[in-house]
Protein backbone atom coordinates (compact mmCIF):
# COMPACT_ATOMS: atom_id res chain seq x y z
CA UNK A 1 0.00 0.00 0.00
CA UNK A 2 1.57 3.14 -1.02
CA UNK A 3 0.20 6.50 0.69
CA UNK A 4 0.45 10.24 0.57
CA UNK A 5 -0.07 10.17 4.17
CA UNK A 6 2.98 9.23 6.33
CA UNK A 7 1.85 10.76 9.39
CA UNK A 8 -1.14 11.77 11.79
CA UNK A 9 -2.30 13.14 15.19
CA UNK A 10 -5.48 13.60 17.51
CA UNK A 11 -6.41 17.05 17.33
CA UNK A 12 -7.99 18.03 20.86
CA UNK A 13 -8.89 21.78 22.28
CA UNK A 14 -7.88 23.69 25.62
CA UNK A 15 -10.23 25.67 25.42
CA UNK A 16 -10.14 27.96 22.34
CA UNK A 17 -6.82 26.41 21.71
CA UNK A 18 -6.28 23.46 19.36
CA UNK A 19 -3.29 20.59 20.06
CA UNK A 20 -2.55 17.76 18.42
CA UNK A 21 -1.00 14.24 20.27
CA UNK A 22 1.42 13.19 18.35
CA UNK A 23 4.35 10.43 18.11
CA UNK A 24 7.19 12.94 16.39
CA UNK A 25 10.48 12.06 18.50
CA UNK A 26 8.97 11.35 21.93
CA UNK A 27 4.68 11.58 22.48
CA UNK A 28 3.72 15.61 22.90
CA UNK A 29 1.24 17.93 22.61
CA UNK A 30 2.09 20.39 20.43
CA UNK A 31 -0.09 23.29 18.83
CA UNK A 32 -2.23 22.66 16.33
CA UNK A 33 -0.82 25.57 13.78
CA UNK A 34 2.72 24.54 14.53
CA UNK A 35 1.34 20.91 13.54
CA UNK A 36 -0.18 22.35 10.21
CA UNK A 37 2.93 23.65 9.94
CA UNK A 38 5.01 20.84 9.00
CA UNK A 39 2.96 19.13 6.55
CA UNK A 40 4.33 18.83 2.95
CA UNK A 41 3.87 22.86 1.28
CA UNK A 42 1.33 23.49 4.55
CA UNK A 43 -0.96 20.98 3.26
CA UNK A 44 -2.87 18.36 5.58
CA UNK A 45 -6.62 16.92 6.30
CA UNK A 46 -8.61 16.74 9.38
CA UNK A 47 -11.04 14.07 9.66
CA UNK A 48 -13.71 13.24 12.64
CA UNK A 49 -15.71 10.75 13.61
CA UNK A 50 -18.90 10.80 11.81
CA UNK A 51 -21.84 12.01 13.78
CA UNK A 52 -19.43 12.95 17.08
CA UNK A 53 -21.53 15.62 18.28
CA UNK A 54 -23.92 13.26 19.18
CA UNK A 55 -21.64 9.94 19.48
CA UNK A 56 -18.81 11.65 21.94
CA UNK A 57 -19.80 13.10 25.20
CA UNK A 58 -17.55 15.20 27.61
CA UNK A 59 -16.57 12.02 29.31
CA UNK A 60 -15.12 10.31 26.52
CA UNK A 61 -13.38 13.23 25.39
CA UNK A 62 -11.77 13.97 29.19
CA UNK A 63 -10.89 9.94 28.73
CA UNK A 64 -9.72 10.71 25.34
CA UNK A 65 -7.30 13.44 26.56
CA UNK A 66 -6.43 11.47 29.71
CA UNK A 67 -4.99 8.22 27.50
CA UNK A 68 -3.56 11.01 25.31
CA UNK A 69 -1.48 12.46 27.99
CA UNK A 70 -0.59 8.74 29.39
CA UNK A 71 1.38 8.25 26.47
CA UNK A 72 3.34 11.71 27.26
CA UNK A 73 7.07 11.56 26.71
CA UNK A 74 6.73 8.02 25.47
CA UNK A 75 9.79 7.67 22.87
CA UNK A 76 9.08 7.16 19.03
CA UNK A 77 9.11 3.59 17.67
CA UNK A 78 11.20 3.78 14.63
CA UNK A 79 11.00 -0.27 14.53
CA UNK A 80 6.92 0.18 14.12
CA UNK A 81 6.53 -2.92 16.93
CA UNK A 82 2.89 -3.41 18.20
CA UNK A 83 4.20 -2.53 22.44
CA UNK A 84 3.02 0.06 24.52
CA UNK A 85 7.31 1.15 25.53
CA UNK A 86 7.44 3.22 21.95
CA UNK A 87 4.68 4.39 19.85
CA UNK A 88 4.40 5.38 16.04
CA UNK A 89 2.14 8.08 15.24
CA UNK A 90 -0.68 5.87 13.67
CA UNK A 91 -0.26 3.42 16.28
CA UNK A 92 -0.47 6.28 19.46
CA UNK A 93 -4.08 7.40 17.62
CA UNK A 94 -5.11 3.98 17.16
CA UNK A 95 -5.11 3.29 21.25
CA UNK A 96 -6.45 6.43 22.05
CA UNK A 97 -9.38 4.92 20.06
CA UNK A 98 -9.60 1.54 21.48
CA UNK A 99 -8.60 2.18 24.74
CA UNK A 100 -10.84 5.41 25.08
CA UNK A 101 -14.14 4.35 22.96
CA UNK A 102 -13.48 0.56 22.67
CA UNK A 103 -13.96 1.29 18.30
CA UNK A 104 -10.98 0.49 15.89
CA UNK A 105 -10.76 3.26 13.57
CA UNK A 106 -9.02 1.59 10.69
CA UNK A 107 -8.04 -2.06 10.38
CA UNK A 108 -4.89 -3.60 11.76
CA UNK A 109 -2.68 -5.02 9.42
CA UNK A 110 0.51 -7.37 9.34
CA UNK A 111 3.86 -5.83 8.61
CA UNK A 112 3.99 -8.28 5.80
CA UNK A 113 0.59 -6.57 3.99
CA UNK A 114 2.37 -3.25 2.89
CA UNK A 115 4.90 -2.88 0.50
CA UNK A 116 8.06 -2.81 0.82
CA UNK A 117 10.32 -3.07 -1.60
CA UNK A 118 10.76 0.29 -2.76
CA UNK A 119 14.43 1.07 -2.43
CA UNK A 120 13.70 3.61 0.20
CA UNK A 121 11.25 2.29 2.32
CA UNK A 122 14.49 -1.01 1.68
CA UNK A 123 16.93 2.00 2.59
CA UNK A 124 14.67 2.77 5.77
CA UNK A 125 14.72 -1.09 7.44
CA UNK A 126 18.23 -1.48 6.95
CA UNK A 127 18.88 2.37 8.51
CA UNK A 128 16.66 1.38 11.90
CA UNK A 129 17.39 -2.01 12.36
CA UNK A 130 20.38 -3.08 14.53
CA UNK A 131 23.67 -4.58 13.18
CA UNK A 132 23.52 -8.20 12.83
CA UNK A 133 19.40 -8.53 12.08
CA UNK A 134 19.79 -7.71 8.56
CA UNK A 135 22.11 -9.74 6.57
CA UNK A 136 24.46 -6.89 3.84
CA UNK A 137 23.60 -9.09 1.06
CA UNK A 138 20.18 -10.33 1.66
CA UNK A 139 16.40 -8.90 1.07
CA UNK A 140 15.57 -5.97 3.58
CA UNK A 141 12.39 -8.00 4.95
CA UNK A 142 14.56 -10.52 6.34
CA UNK A 143 15.36 -7.70 9.34
CA UNK A 144 12.17 -7.28 10.56
CA UNK A 145 8.95 -9.83 11.69
CA UNK A 146 6.75 -9.90 8.72
CA UNK A 147 3.55 -10.78 11.61
CA UNK A 148 4.01 -7.78 13.58
CA UNK A 149 0.84 -6.23 14.14
CA UNK A 150 0.98 -2.30 12.75
CA UNK A 151 -2.20 0.09 11.80
CA UNK A 152 -1.19 3.28 8.96
CA UNK A 153 -1.91 6.53 8.32
CA UNK A 154 -3.64 5.16 5.05
CA UNK A 155 -5.82 2.53 6.88
CA UNK A 156 -6.82 5.28 9.73
CA UNK A 157 -7.51 7.81 6.76
CA UNK A 158 -9.72 5.46 4.89
CA UNK A 159 -11.58 4.51 7.82
CA UNK A 160 -15.65 4.16 7.55
CA UNK A 161 -15.63 5.98 10.78
CA UNK A 162 -14.31 8.89 10.15
CA UNK A 163 -15.45 11.77 7.92
CA UNK A 164 -13.18 14.48 5.79
CA UNK A 165 -14.14 18.34 7.76
CA UNK A 166 -11.49 19.96 6.52
CA UNK A 167 -8.43 19.72 3.68
CA UNK A 168 -5.72 22.59 3.23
Amino acid sequence: MRSPYTHMGLVHFDGQDAFVYEAVGPVKRTPFEEWTNRGVDGRYVVKRLKEAEGYLTETEITSMKDIGRGYSGKPYDPYFQWSDERIYCSELVWKIFKEALDIEVGARQRVADFDLSDDSCTAIIRERFPNGTCRPDGPAVECIDLDEPAISPASMFDSELLEEVFRN
